[in-house]
């Protein structure tokens, strides 16, 4: 599998830091605030920019149909899987804004959106559940065939970092870690023995598909993700209001404290959190922002129309895929990624410490 990994500049520990230097060897200004260089969540891209069209191989070969036929073996935890959803009821609601809090992103305008009844999983994918689909399938994420994955600087160890050398042009905490994967989410010396119940990480696009596809659910389009998302406020920047912590409580894991040096972990966690460790939105749905951002099925692309949409799907090629919901490293001032409305992408092959994902279906489960 190739890759081509092209960048402009070059970040090296310097003293135990890291600093930006161009091709010839002359320091660069850091990467500025969020509306210009944000987390870097976005830079974390593996393929060459070409545009592709959607793949349904993984749906093909992953699916529980397709499993069985090959093993003689039922799907262990369908019902597991399964009874983790809910039914929303289909409707019209206004998706994006006209007041973006990061208009590159494409957040506006605001529009009108009908969609469909669908099922939502009330929680993101966990550890386990996707150990179970690797035990079931034999899968192989892409993370690990390609031998690496980013990962945060500062929850690595010191043996670890210390073996890295070069980090992700303008956004040099995002390291790329020899040997991590879903498994060792932090390099070979870590372990998710005691993260079962937190969400799956590490994991690309089409590695969701799969599971998606051994599931019988599918990835959520973007629309339906933000209804979702939404719980049926009308207009609020989060999916319980517009207070970021009502009466002082936290109702997300994100980050508090200087990004990107000190994470005070006040809301408890300074990376990710077991599914369901804070409180649902009125839909149900746990951890919808915050924690670990989530794939959708959509092509990216900033240009919306305003005219009223039926169940929209996204451009039908792109470079980059639609994740929503940001993760446990946003924070305002550099990554205001965390309201209903924001949206970010990544080539489909990309994965990180903070990306993850949940299922939707058309059909009861």
């Amino acid at each position: 599998m190739a890759r081509c990994f092209i960048v402009l500049f070059v970040a090296t520990f310097v003293n135990g830091d890291f600093c930006l230097r161009d091709s010839c060897g002359r320091e660069q200004e850091p990467a500025s605030p969020e509306g210009e260089g944000g987390c870097g969540c976005d830079k974390l891209t593996r393929a060459a920019a070409e545009d592709r069209t959607a793949s349904d191989e993984p749906a093909a070969r992953y699916s529980a149909e397709a499993n069985e036929e090959r093993t003689g073996v039922q799907n262990e935890d369908e019902t597991t899987l399964q009874n983790q959803m809910v039914w929303l009821s289909g409707g019209e609601f206004l998706m994006g804004t006209d007041n973006p809090g990061i208009p590159a992103d494409g957040e506006g305008p605001q529009r009108s959106v009908h969609v469909d009844s669908f099922y939502m999983d009330v929680q993101e994918v966990t550890n386990q559940q996707f150990h179970s689909f690797v035990g079931a399938t034999g899968y192989v994420t892409e993370a690990e065939k390609f031998g690496d994955t980013f990962v945060f600087e500062g929850i690595l160890s010191d043996s670890v970092k210390s073996q890295i050398t070069q980090a992700v042009a303008a956004a040099p905490w995002w390291l790329p870690v020899k040997g991590a994967n879903w498994k060792h989410p932090e390099g070979p010396d870590s372990n998710i023995t005691d993260r079962m119940d937190h969400p799956v990480v590490h994991v690309s696009w089409a590695d969701a598909v799969a599971f998606c596809s051994w599931a019988n659910k599918r990835l959520p389009t973007e629309a339906e993700w933000e209804y979702a998302c939404r719980g049926g406020l009308k207009d609020r920047l989060y999916p319980w209001g517009n207070k970021l912590n009502p009466k002082g409580q936290h109702y997300a894991n994100l980050w508090q404290g200087d990004f990107p040096a000190h994470n005070s972990g006040e809301d408890g966690y300074v990376k990710t959190s077991p599914v369901m460790s804070f409180p649902a939105n009125a839909f149900g749905l746990y951890d919808v922002v915050g924690n670990v951002w989530e794939w959708t099925s959509d092509w990216w692309t900033v240009r919306h129309t305003t005219d009223p949409q039926h169940n929209p799907t996204g451009p039908p090629s792109g470079k980059d895929k639609v994740k929503k919901g940001g993760s446990y490293m946003c924070h305002k001032s550099y990554c205001y990624r965390y309201r209903c409305a924001a949206r970010s992408q990544n080539t489909p092959d990309s994965s990180a410490s903070n990306l993850g994902f949940r299922c939707a279906s058309q059909k009861k489960q």
